[in-house]
C-alpha cells in the first residue's frame, strides 16, 4: 500500500551542533531522542568512544539542552551509564522517552558483550538527572530475539503501544506490545508490517519516531534497508488503535547524505517533534555519527 490522500515532503536538513565537554566532544553520537520543553527542547543521545576494536566501543546516555532545537548545551556527565548489573555492563543505546504522570520514562537497549545480547531495559524518575534502572522491559527469547530500537506511545483508548526491533531469519524485523501502562508489563502482538520484496526495504525493518498530531491516523518514520544494509528512511500510516496499516511511503523519505569515504551508508530517524502546523522535524543520524534535523511538510497528492 502507498500513500493515499497524504504525503510527506521533505523541505531541508540541518545538522545538530553540540556545546561538550570531554569525554563527551570526542565520541560519536547517534540516535538523538529530542523532546520539547517549556524552554525550549532536550536531548538525549548515545554517545560511543572512538575505537578500532568493535569490542571496546561502550555506548552511554547524554542529555543536552536547546533553545532553537539545533544547537545543544550537553551535561557533563551521562544520565545512563554502563553496568553495574550485567544487562547493560557494556552499553547503554538508543534511547526512548515518554512522560506521563510527572515522571521521565526511559526506554533504551543494554549490551551484553559477552553474551551477544540485548535486552530493552527502562529506567524512571521525576527528575531525567535521577533515573533510577528497573531492569528488562522486554526480554530476549527464542520468539523476538534481541528487542531495541523502542518507539512507545499512548493510545486514545488509555493503553500503550511498545514497537521495537527484534531479529529473524537474518533480518532486522519491527515488533509491537501492548500494556495497560507506560511502565508495563507488555503482552507482544502480531507484527504490524513486513518488508515488501520488491522495494527499498526488503530486508531490514527498524522503529522510528511516530508523529501523533492526527490521533487518528499516526505515522511512523521507519528505518529501512535493502540488501547491503544500505537504511534510509521512510514512513507508514495506521489507524489510530495501530491495528491496521492504512498508507505507506513508495520511495524513501530521507536517504544518506554528506558521506565520506568510509562512512556506512546509513541514515536512521530516532525522533520527531511537531510544529503545530503541517510541518514536523525528524532528528536522525548519518552513517551513525553526524545528527541532523529534517524538516518534512505534509502533502496532496
Amino acid at each position: 500500500m502507498t500513500g493515499m490522500e497524504n504525503s510527506f515532503a521533505l523541505l531541508g536538513t540541518e545538522p545538530l551542533q553540540l556545546d561538550a565537554a570531554a569525554p563527551l566532544r570526542d565520541m560519536y553520537t547517534l540516535s538523538p531522542f529530542v523532546w520539547k520543553s517549556p524552554d525550549g527542547f532536550d536531548l538525549l543521545v548515545r554517545a560511543v568512544n572512538r575505537s578500532q576494536v568493535a569490542s571496546e566501543k561502550v555506548a552511554r546516555i547524554y542529555h543536552g539542552v536547546s533553545s532553537d532545537g539545533i544547537n545543544y548545551a550537553m551535561d557533563a556527565r551521562p544520565v545512563l551509564a554502563p553496568g553495574p548489573d550485567e544487562l547493560d555492563r557494556d552499553g547503554c543505546e538508543d534511547p526512548t522517552l515518554a512522560l506521563s504522570d510527572g515522571h521521565f520514562y526511559v526506554y533504551y537497549t543494554g549490551w551484553n558483550q559477552t553474551k551477544l545480547r540485548g535486552e530493552l531495559l527502562w529506567a524512571t524518575g521525576r527528575d531525567i538527572h535521577q533515573l533510577e534502572k528497573r531492569g528488562v522491559a522486554l526480554a530476549s527469547t527464542a520468539a523476538v530475539t534481541n528487542p531495541k530500537e523502542a518507539t512507545i506511545v499512548p493510545v486514545g483508548d488509555g493503553t500503550w503501544r511498545l514497537f521495537f526491533e527484534y531479529a529473524r531469519d537474518g533480518a532486522s524485523r519491527i515488533g509491537v506490545a501492548t500494556s495497560q501502562s507506560v511502565s508495563g508489563p507488555w503482552t507482544v502482538l502480531a507484527d504490524p508490517f513486513g518488508a515488501r520484496p520488491d522495494a527499498w526495504d526488503n530486508w531490514h525493518l527498524s522503529t522510528g519516531p511516530i508523529l501523533q498530531s492526527n490521533p487518528e491516523r499516526p505515522v511512523m518514520f521507519y528505518n529501512g534497508a535493502a540488501q547491503g544494509a544500505k537504511w534510509r528512511i521512510g514512513w507508514i500510516a495506521f489507524d489510530a488503535t495501530f491495528e491496521n496499516v492504512v498508507a505507506r511511503c513508495g520511495e524513501p523519505l530521507i536517504v544518506p547524505h554528506g558521506l565520506e569515504a568510509g562512512d556506512t551508508d546509513i541514515a536512521f530517524a530516532a525522533s520527531c517533534t511537531f510544529s503545530g502546523t503541517e510541518r514536523c522535524d525528524i532528528f536522525y543520524s548519518i552513517a551513525d555519527k553526524q545528527m541532523y534535523r529534517a524538516a518534512v511538510a505534509r502533502t496532496k497528492e
